[in-house]
């Protein structure tokens, strides 16, 4: 699964995308950020406040409880406001 980070969350995490393999028990958006949060104090900053992460699987805007089960690519970004 790739996965694709913007904005702060990138930031955070020190890189724009990595590919990578979750368990099996990883179902849902919340159940990935949950895990990604265990990889390295970078994960852990981006994702403290999952509130404040969106999410897209396979570059439709989904909400943390989608599944992610037989997704090629999640991205997590930041809510973005117009003006």
């Amino acid at each position: 699964m790739n996965i694709l980070y913007f904005a702060w969350v990138k930031e955070k995490v020190g890189r724009g995308e990595e590919t990578v393999s979750p368990p099996a028990d990883i179902v849902t958006v919340a159940d990935l950020i949950a895990w990604l949060k265990t990889r390295g104090p970078g994960h852990a900053a981006a994702f403290a406040d999952p509130k404040l992460i969106k999410a897209a699987v396979d570059q439709v805007h989904a909400p943390l409880g989608a599944s992610v089960a037989h997704a090629h690519e999640v991205a997590f970004f930041p809510p973005v406001t117009g003006g």
